[in-house]
């Protein structure tokens, strides 16, 4: 798949994707306190948007404080992005939106999608938790799961956005196990897919071998388990 999008994975759901013109964007920042991220990794120093799928600390993370060390504007669904606002995020650093919404950044378009979950910010609700696919101009599609519960509506966002790239959970207790996962697989037919979300904690017991021989045994799906912190593409 020809791409001049850069993607890595910096362990649990942090993401780190760099769009043709050279934006830097991250995926829920959980870097400092993840046992999994490198330590080259926990400390960024540029990003230009920051985009949360929901609430839980281990997915807003680090974003308070890149966004106030680096200038990024941050991406939420309006819930968290109040909570965020009342926290300390600048009015002018804050981008809020919702579930089947779109929105242009620069040289891509973050569309605003379901997920199956719950999400809170310090025992505070925080809207819905949602999934978020990324369309660069005239390249890829990316689609960030968020956490989520195997659901129909991978269907219907495989139909619409056909994603090239999908980073989808497979930890089990708190998201999707491999086995739905490969099942939510079948149901997006996208071309690639890195699993997230396990082996972080001991009740993150999903298997991303198990997870790549369900998928590639029913699927034209390509399964990529890249080391944290390496770019894969």
């Amino acid at each position: 798949m020809e791409t001049t999008v850069k993607a890595r994975w910096l362990g649990h759901s942090a993401v780190t994707l760099v769009s043709p013109s050279g934006k830097i964007i991250y995926i829920d920042p959980f870097l400092k306190d993840n046992p999994t991220t490198p330590d080259e990794d926990k400390h960024p120093k540029e990003i230009d948007y920051i985009l949360l799928t929901h609430g839980h600390e281990d997915h807003v993370g680090d974003t308070l404080d890149l966004a106030d060390e680096t200038g990024a504007k941050v991406l939420a669904i309006v819930e968290l992005s109040g909570l965020l606002k009342n926290d300390g995020l600048p009015a002018s650093q804050a981008l809020e939106m919702n579930k089947g919404g779109t929105i242009r950044l620069d040289d891509f378009r973050v569309t605003m999608v379901n997920a199956n979950h719950s999400s809170s910010l310090g025992g505070r609700y925080a809207g819905d938790p949602a999934g978020l696919i990324i369309r660069f101009d005239n390249d890829i599609t990316v689609y960030h799961c968020g956490d989520t519960n195997i659901m129909p509506d991978f269907h219907i966002y495989g139909e619409l956005y056909k994603p090239d790239l999908c980073f989808m959970p497979i930890g089990d207790t708190y998201t999707m196990n491999a086995r739905e996962a490969a099942y939510a697989c079948v149901l997006l037919k996208a071309k690639m897919v890195v699993p997230i979300h396990y082996g972080t904690w001991p009740p993150l017991t999903g298997s991303p071998e198990e997870f790549r021989e369900r998928v590639e045994g029913d699927t034209a799906t390509k399964v990529l388990i890249p080391e944290a912190g390496q770019w894969f593409l």
